[in-house]
């Protein structure tokens, strides 16, 4: 059985891809959370990835870090990670790739809270424009794959990639130009596995403060839905 280390579920946005796409797809898998919310982290994790990061894959005696690579590794394992018809599957792993390395501007100045909400303090036309594309790009798929997914009926690995911009939306009361690229984030947020993510994000009282600190940068605390942070 595969061993999948994540890290907070509150901030870690990079973690939550490969894990609800393996539980989408019915993946046995064992978790193991290691929490960034120290100094000492790092070594933590260093002592488990080659990067030093999460999320990490550990497949008997196969380490496989970065999270496309390791929806590529599983890809090769199992069936329903990319869309069986050629014309998805090319799309999809665009899509995905953009997401994996682009819109940098709405990394930066909405940094994954699964539990806060937050109102930022300006918006630049740069993120504008990282909504934007986001927003044609799923209407794109929605459209020309028939939906309910971006690739087709069932989800797959461009699902997955883009579920943390749904809890971006939410964080930071962010709609999309698109009505049904808007209705897709909501119908992300619904899925069962989203929802079991977020209610154990809300259930750690660990807390990074990097990661605070960032987010206060860039906006304004409205509520804080998390339970309270551990003495």
């Amino acid at each position: 059985m595969y061993t999948l280390h994540i890290a907070n579920r509150n901030y870690s946005s990079w973690s939550l891809r490969p894990w609800l796409l393996l539980r989408m797809l019915d993946i046995p898998f064992e978790e193991r959370l290691v929490p960034f919310h120290d100094a000492a982290a790092w070594e933590r994790f260093r002592a488990l990835s080659p990067s030093g990061k999460v999320p990490l894959l550990v497949d008997g005696d196969t380490l496989v870090w970065e999270s496309l690579a390791i929806v590529e590794y599983l890809a090769e394992r199992h069936p329903g990670v990319w869309p069986q018809d050629p014309l998805a599957r090319a799309w999809a792993r665009s899509a995905a790739s953009e997401m994996h390395a682009g819109f940098g501007e709405l990394r930066t100045r909405c940094s994954m809270s699964c539990g806060q909400r937050i109102r930022l303090h300006e918006h630049p036309p740069a993120l504008q424009r990282d909504l934007d594309r986001i927003s044609s790009l799923w209407a794109e798929g929605l459209s020309r794959f028939g939906g309910p997914f971006l690739a087709g009926a069932a989800f797959t690995a461009v699902d997955a990639f883009f579920a943390p911009v749904a809890f971006r939306l939410q964080g930071y009361g962010l709609s999309l130009a698109d009505a049904q690229a808007d209705a897709y984030a909501r119908r992300l947020l619904q899925l069962e596995p989203m929802r079991q993510w977020y209610q154990a994000a809300l259930a750690e009282d660990f807390r990074d403060l990097p990661h605070e600190e960032e987010i206060i940068t860039w906006g304004t605390l409205l509520e804080d839905l998390r339970v309270p942070a551990a003495g």
